[in-house]
Formats: C-alpha cells, structure tokens, sequence
C-alpha cells in the first residue's frame, strides 16, 4: 500500500532472476557484473544489466526481503523522491564499485574482474537512511544484556547478504559511501541526482495502476496462538488496547489545561493485572483526566507512514503530549 515503487522493485527483478536459474540459464551471462568487459570493451550496458538483476537466488532472497523492509521510506518519502534516492545511489555506487575495485589491486594486489550481481549498492546504501531515522523500539531482551530491537531483523539479514560471497563487501561499501554522501547536506547530491518532474508522471501513469494496491481496512484481527494460552494472550492484549483507545477518546473531549506527560501505565493498566475488577470502576475521573493537545499533522503523517492508521497516530500523539518517540513506542509494543 502506497509503495508501488518497492513492490516492483521486490517482483519484478526477483521474477527475473528465478527465470534465469530454471528455464533460461544460457542467458545468464548478459546479466554478469563482468568488469573486465566493461574497462576493456566498454561494454556499458552491462552495468545496467550486472547492477540490476541477481543471478544468486540467496541474494535475490536476502535482498527482496530488505526492500520489503525499506518500502517505509517510500511511504514517507513518496515515491518520486524515493526513487531520486535510489536513482543516485545506484549512479554513485557504480563509481564507487570500479574505484574500490583499482584501489585494491593497487593497495592488494588482488586482481576483481567481476562482482556479484544485483541491486545490491542502492540496498545497502538504503541502511543509512534506516540507521538514522527509523526509531529504535526495544522488543526483547536475551540473557538480560543483549537486547532485541524493531531493527535487529534487518540488521542481521543485511550482515547475511554481506557473507554471501567473496566480493560483496565491495558493494556493501560503495553503496553505504553512495548513501552517505547522498544524504550529506553539504555535497548536495539530492539537488543533482534526481529524477525530473515529467519522468514520474510518465511512470506514475503507466507503472502506478499495475503495482498500487488498496489501502488495508483499519480491523484488528484476533490473534490466533498456537496454544489455548497464547490465544488468551492474544486476546487479552486486543482488549487492553481496545480500552485503551477509548479511554483516549473520552480525554478527547475534555476542555481543561494539560502540562506534563503521561502516565501510559496509570492510565492504561495492563489488563493482566486487572484481575476481576469491573472496567467500570477504573475510568479515569474528569479531574484525573487531561484534556486533548493539539497535534503537528507533521508528527501524524510520519506515523502514518510507518503504517499506523490516522485514527490511531491521532490518539497516540494527543495522549503523549504531541510527543512522537513515545507515540511511536506505544503503538508499536501495541
């Protein structure tokens, strides 16, 4: 959903590349990031080719599950400026792949005439975006010292496409460089390399109809558990959320001044602790009860574009004072 750009980037070279290890093998070779064939018989097309479709169904795997990831950039982003990104990093990291490249023959002594296909740079080049504006939201702890954030998954399927193969790092460092200095308000690359108002019309036109989807309907499903107890669980934290949402709806209408945060846990005890007291007698009084803030349509359209519906980033973001961080924690621990 509004990500048209991330899902043709996830089927379409993904589709490629599975054609090409079952039923059509002997042309694999035109899709080969050879090297040596671009400095010595400039054949350029192959980085077009080399730098777009992956001949490792690991790779194509690893890598389709990271943009599945990424498509929230395109949400916030849109998918114009999104594709501006991807366009420039692409760009930069095939200058940064050759320049890696001589500078370890030069340094090593070690002699890279191809390297492992893909849209592999503009990947790891999306993980600089990722490190710096995705919100850190700790899920779990193991052993009580390691901790288990809403971003370790990613962080681990990127380290296994970096230890696929023997030159990937290569790539992994063009586009990590390319996305830095993308990003960079100084060299102001976003301001040169970026796609033109007409090209997006034309693909929006053409592309948009085949890979859009409709919204999701805002229904929260009932979890079902494996076992009797996680299905209770389930349940339980379904109707902890369901109350919460209302208690946020009567602070709504309320008219007096607030100041100061929330107390997420006064007001919104967990219902396990809530053992057989009626919901009745725990409704906050109209004196415990603050009254609604205004909220930054700014802070709502970034939670919106982490995939929270407009109903719920409201709510959030009154209840914690118009604070994102806090709204952003509590959506996403329920």
């Amino acid at each position: 959903d509004k990500a048209p750009l991330s899902k043709s980037l996830l089927l379409v070279p993904s589709a490629i590349s599975i054609l090409l290890a079952v039923l059509f093998q002997h042309y694999q070779k035109f899709f080969a990031y050879n090297l040596q064939a671009i400095k010595e018989d400039f054949q350029i097309w192959r980085l077009v080719c080399g730098r777009t479709v992956c001949l490792d169904l690991k790779d194509t795997f690893c890598s389709s599950l990271l943009i599945y990831n990424f498509r929230i950039f395109e949400r916030r982003y849109g998918s114009r400026k999104f594709a501006s990104f991807l366009l420039g990093v692409w760009m930069l990291s095939a200058l940064f792949d050759l320049l890696l490249v001589e500078i370890t023959q030069y340094v090593f002594g070690i002699t890279i005439n191809s390297l492992p296909s893909g849209f592999l740079g503009p990947v790891f080049a999306l993980f600089v975006p990722f490190y710096s504006s995705i919100p850190r939201v700790q899920v779990a702890q193991v052993l009580g010292h390691f901790s288990v954030t809403n971003k370790t998954l990613v962080y681990i399927l990127g380290l296994q496409l970096l230890t696929s193969g023997s030159y990937i790092w290569i790539l992994a460092l063009s586009g990590l460089v390319s996305g830095i200095c993308y990003n960079s308000s100084v060299l102001k690359v976003h301001q040169i390399l970026r796609v033109p108002s007409w090209v997006a019309k034309i693909f929006s036109w053409i592309f948009e109809p085949i890979f859009s989807s409709a919204e999701p309907a805002n229904e929260v499903r009932v979890g079902m558990g494996a076992t009797v107890d996680i299905q209770r669980q389930q349940r339980m934290e379904l109707l902890d959320r369901q109350i919460m949402m209302s208690q946020v709806a009567q602070m709504r209408r309320q008219r007096q001044q607030q100041g100061g945060m929330i107390n997420w846990n006064r007001l919104f005890p967990p219902l396990r602790h809530r053992h057989n007291a009626n919901y009745q007698d725990h409704r906050p009084s109209e004196q415990d009860t603050p009254p609604p803030t205004e909220v930054s349509e700014e802070q709502v359209a970034r939670l919106m574009e982490m995939g929270f519906s407009r109903g719920d980033a409201l709510e959030a973001l009154r209840a914690s004072n118009n604070d994102l961080n806090v709204a952003t924690n509590f959506l996403l621990q329920h």
